[in-house]
């Protein structure tokens, strides 16, 4: 198969959802890519794994990243793509091919963009952060991942979805002493140790903030609870895992540090124990940059604030605006009937169009 990038973006989509590409195995979709990039003759092209980079160098004023993953979510019967009635079915239409399409058909038809242009299709996202090709790239290769502003093709539903929440995870354990449940007094009740830090989670008012016109909610929230030994003994052990989503303006030790105040009271004594798992910051929306002010001027400006994790985190820390912006419903993203509309992803190869032609 020869990819044909400078098809019609909808038909490019199809056609990348027809080349199967599940984390770990994306080397054909990944030859695709290369082998189209180098074939314009326009772009210097790098392969790095599964990775494939390619960026132009004409010495204009700015450059803009575009970055999408590869890899898909395995597949649940629903390939290759299908088209029925304006909508396109099949696994990565959403998550995210279908931004990747309109990237590719971009970089392959803007003839003279008013941009330099880095394009980064990247392998892992949808599986742990250490496999993650574009942590690979910001490590071996951060040179690539200059610009001044960068744009995910993450779905977000035709809108620009600014910045992201961090999030942060935590586990409180509690210890006790084991007896039979007819003996009660004998034991020690780990689990009901855990019903303050539950009343305290219960009784939370999470905090709304305005950054650059984006409003981010805040959610403290019990993800998981596990305790227990059988049905006439009293437990010894029991733990809770807390997740934290927070807005950008916290950074991750502001974040685990409200937790620890939020919790203070069960914890205070030092019979609960607190241990942070997991941790990501967040990213500021940027919007006031002037590359990401021209962004949401050619969208009509019409932008929101992202709500969960992506990758713009990591241009974020290295000081670099960065948005969602992608065809799709997100809620169809991973799910056996996923689905986009394709006048969706017309229209945001429109309004990259007009962007990038300045």
């Amino acid at each position: 198969m020869t990819l044909n990038i400078a098809a019609d973006p909808i038909e490019l989509t199809a056609a990348l959802v027809d080349i199967p590409s599940v984390s770990h195995d994306e080397q054909h979709l990944a030859d695709e890519v290369e082998a189209a990039l180098r074939g314009l003759g326009r772009f210097e092209v790098l392969r790095v794994g599964n990775n494939v980079l390619a960026r132009t160098d004409r010495g204009l004023s700015r450059r803009v990243i575009l970055a999408g993953h590869l890899d898909t979510v395995p597949i649940a019967d629903n390939v290759p793509s299908r088209l029925e009635g304006g909508i396109l079915h099949g696994c990565g239409t959403v998550d995210m091919k279908s931004g990747d399409a309109v990237f590719l058909h971009l970089a392959a038809t803007l003839a003279e963009p008013a941009y330099d242009l880095t394009l980064i299709f990247y392998e892992c996202e949808e599986i742990a952060s250490q496999f993650n090709g574009l942590g690979r790239i910001e490590r071996e290769l951060p040179q690539w991942l200059r610009g001044d502003v960068a744009i995910l093709g993450e779905p977000s539903g035709g809108l620009i979805e600014a910045g992201c929440q961090g999030t942060i995870r935590v586990r409180i354990t509690a210890g006790g002493t084991r007896a039979h449940s007819a003996r009660s007094w004998l034991g020690d009740n780990a689990i009901h140790k855990l019903g303050p830090v539950l009343t305290a989670l219960q009784d939370y008012r999470p905090r709304t903030v305005d950054i650059d016109g984006c409003q981010y909610r805040e959610g403290l929230s019990a993800v998981r609870i596990e305790g227990g030994v059988a049905g006439n003994v009293i437990p010894d052990e029991a733990f809770v895992d807390i997740n934290f989503r927070f807005a950008p303006d916290r950074s991750v030790e502001q974040a685990v540090d409200h937790v620890r105040t939020t919790l203070a009271g069960p914890i205070a004594d030092g019979e609960l124990q607190l241990e942070v798992t997991d941790a990501a910051p967040g990213a500021l929306p940027g919007l006031q940059a002037p590359a990401a002010a021209e962004l949401v001027r050619a969208a009509g400006g019409r932008f929101r604030a992202k709500y969960g994790w992506t990758d713009v985190s990591r241009f974020a820390a290295l000081g670099i605006p960065a948005v969602n912006f992608g065809p799709g419903d997100p809620n169809f993203a991973h799910k056996r009937d996923e689905q986009v509309e394709i006048r969706q992803i017309t229209e945001v190869a429109d309004v990259l169009r007009l962007f990038l032609a300045g």
